[in-house]
C-alpha cells in the first residue's frame, strides 16, 4: 500500500508531459516500476519482474501512460471532466468539415495540429486524442465509466505483457 501511495503516484503524475519522452527515458521509469514490483512482491534483484507484474496486474510505463490519457478523454467526452478540459477534447462527430465522411461516425476525437513536433506532441489537446483514437472500437462501446476502465486495463494489459515478454 506504501509502495502504490508513494511511488505509483509519482509515475502517474504529468502523463501528458511522458506520452513523448524518448524510450531511454521511459525505460528509467519503468526501472523505478520494477523495482517496486520487486519490494512488493518481496523478491530479489535479479527475478524476472514480468511475472510480478502479471501477478501484480500492474501495467508498463508506456500503457500507464495511455490508460491514464484515455481516461482523461473518456471523462472530457462524458461530462465528468472540468470545463476547460472538455473544450480541448472535440469528437469529429462535432466538426463542422468532417460531418459528412465516414471518420464522423466513429467515436474518434479531433487530434489539434501543433507547430512544435517535440512539445507541440505532449500538450493535452494532442496527446489525449492520438491515445484515444489508438485504442480499438470496441472499447469505445464500454457503458460505464468503470466498465470502460476495466475494459482498456485489461486491453492495455495484454498489449503490455504482449511486447515486453520479459525484462
Amino acid at each position: 500500500m506504501l509502495v502504490t501511495s508513494f511511488i505509483m503516484s509519482k509515475i502517474d503524475n504529468c502523463n501528458v508531459a511522458l506520452a513523448t519522452l524518448p524510450q531511454r527515458d521511459l525505460d528509467r521509469i519503468q526501472s523505478v516500476l520494477n523495482a517496486a514490483a520487486r519490494l512488493t512482491a518481496d523478491a530479489r534483484k535479479f527475478n524476472h519482474v514480468t511475472p510480478l507484474l502479471v501477478n501484480l496486474h500492474w501495467l508498463r510505463v508506456p500503457e500507464r501512460i495511455q490508460y491514464k490519457l484515455c481516461v482523461v478523454v473518456h471523462r472530457c467526452l462524458n461530462g465528468a471532466a472540468p470545463q476547460y478540459l472538455s473544450e480541448l477534447i472535440q469528437p469529429l462527430s462535432d466538426v463542422d468539415s468532417r460531418r459528412r465522411l465516414r471518420s464522423a461516425s466513429t467515436a474518434e476525437v479531433l487530434v489539434q495540429a501543433m507547430w512544435s513536433s517535440t512539445i507541440g506532441d505532449r500538450a493535452l489537446a494532442v496527446a489525449c486524442p492520438r491515445a484515444w483514437n489508438s485504442l480499438p472500437v470496441d472499447l469505445f462501446l464500454s457503458g460505464t465509466f468503470f466498465t470502460f476502465k476495466a475494459h482498456l486495463k485489461s486491453h492495455l494489459f495484454n498489449i503490455s505483457m504482449i511486447s515486453f515478454p520479459s525484462v
